[in-house]
């Protein structure tokens, strides 16, 4: 995850370079496998019913308000230290960096506020940083001392210390789902950075060294990955999923951890949890994730676009977040081509969330309080989205569900609903009057009244009745 991305306005993206500038791209959709595994298969239909999670990335860096982890790799200076605008050289910075622990006390963190703000907001599941790529833990991991509950971190002494345990049984006790984010790659280990070999300190995003050259070196940083992940999906109760970043920690990079391994350890205790490892396809994405961005079609496999509220997956100091109305549009675009949105925010350093951030994921739930039966629970429906009107449906209910991108648009009384399907009933989801309509050459002309409104609303929904 990267934090200085181009607003998403009509934005798309097709499958190409898996990291470009810190951010990924997704797998391409003939390259999917279908798991074979019955249990994955069923959370895979969970998943695909959830369609809104909230993602959060968390992290000592919070605290200065830049680029989580990326700014460490010299490789990668070029745009990721663009916001390092004090007197530092690169291993200078790197050392403060690497320093943010010793000062990491976000003291405000009430982790049930917070999973109380994601039920308000509709959201369904949590997507949480357990580690990015700096190598900062934030649980109690046995296996690392860069972690939240370290004697240097300032914040080993809250009653909250352990992060991940407290927010993910917060979000359960809700009735939310919790996916856990992980790194592959782990700046911090010097199984993986090291200053010791020819490149000295000058660091990219993969290992110091090469691991066929130095295969014991990459066995133990094999062995402490794994251990890391299996710690989590065996310590800190039930995981719907883990997510892995660090794409190009993959065996056709030489970087090879044998996630399928650890993988199939945890399932054996926790079955059918969900993998999602980032671009590299096969059996272990068992769904795909786009980037900061929206695929241009309906996909037919399992997938979710991670997109920021903000301008920044980390917290950013004054940034300006979407509106609700903006989010909505953005959900239902996704929602109609079959897949999920995580929208990311990053919580300050204090442990509160953003004010801004909180007002528009409230909003969000007001229209989702709503609304949320055209979404929750639906399946793609065709024509997906056409002539301004997006579809889903529910066995024999199809949902027409048309937004409004801002408060000044007209708001017509008759709609042309493009459907060519069977309808025998049409009426307005939130007040369940029935409107009058008329069939034509490819569609539908409904009465839906005058809009008595002073604002467009943010979106309204034709339900079409299928049955005789």
């Amino acid at each position: 995850m990267a934090q200085d991305v181009s607003e998403l306005e009509d934005q798309e993206c097709v499958p190409e370079e898996a990291v470009v500038n810190g951010v990924h791209n997704y797998s391409a959709e003939e390259d999917y496998v279908w798991p074979t595994d019955p249990a994955v298969l069923k959370k895979l239909e969970w998943f695909q019913d959830q369609k809104l999670g909230l993602m959060m990335h968390w992290g000592a860096y919070s605290q200065l308000g830049i680029v989580e982890s990326w700014a460490l790799s010299d490789a990668d200076a070029d745009w990721s230290r663009r916001g390092i605008d004090w007197e530092a050289t690169g291993e200078e910075f790197k050392k403060q960096y690497f320093d943010l622990n010793k000062t990491f006390n976000p003291i405000r963190f009430e982790p049930e506020k917070w999973a109380d703000i994601a039920k308000e907001a509709g959201t369904k599941y949590l997507l949480f940083t357990t580690k990015h790529h700096d190598g900062f833990c934030m649980w109690d991991s046995k296996y690392s001392d860069y972690k939240v509950t370290a004697p240097d971190c300032p914040f080993h002494t809250s009653r909250y210390a352990d992060i991940c345990a407290h927010l993910f049984e917060s979000f359960r006790k809700r009735d939310l789902g919790v996916i856990a984010y992980f790194s592959k790659a782990d700046w911090h280990v010097d199984s993986y950075w090291s200053n010791h070999y020819e490149r000295g300190s000058y660091q990219y995003r993969g290992p110091s060294y090469d691991p066929k050259e130095h295969p014991k070196e990459w066995e133990r940083f094999v062995t402490f990955t794994q251990n890391q992940i299996l710690e989590l999906g065996s310590r800190y109760g039930h995981l719907d999923g883990m997510w892995f970043d660090a794409g190009w920690v993959c065996e056709r990079n030489g970087q090879d951890i044998r996630l399928g391994e650890v993988i199939e350890k945890v399932r054996k205790f926790q079955p059918g949890m969900l993998c999602a490892d980032r671009t590299i396809g096969g059996p272990y994405e068992n769904y795909v994730t786009p980037e900061q961005c929206v695929p241009e079609k309906p996909l037919s496999i399992p997938w979710e676009s991670c997109i920021t509220l903000g301008t920044s997956f980390s917290f950013a100091y004054e940034d300006r977040y979407k509106s609700p109305r903006e989010v909505i549009c953005l959900l239902t675009d996704i929602v109609v081509k079959g897949g999920n949105l995580a929208i990311n925010v990053g919580p300050q350093p204090n442990g509160c969330l953003p004010r801004g951030a909180v007002e528009s994921l409230k909003g969000m739930g007001e229209w989702l309080k709503i609304y949320g039966e055209a979404i929750y629970g639906t399946r793609v429906c065709a024509p997906y989205k056409k002539d301004g009107i997006g579809f889903t449906r529910k066995k024999d209910t199809v949902y027409a569900i048309q937004t409004f991108a801002s408060e000044s648009d007209s708001v017509p009384a008759q709609v042309w609903i493009p459907y060519e399907g069977m309808v025998t009933r049409v009426s307005l989801l939130d007040t369940g009057k029935t409107c009058a309509f008329e069939r034509k050459e490819g569609g539908y002309l409904v009465d839906a009244g005058a809009y008595e409104g002073e604002k467009a609303p943010i979106g309204r929904v034709f339900v079409l009745d299928g049955k005789e």
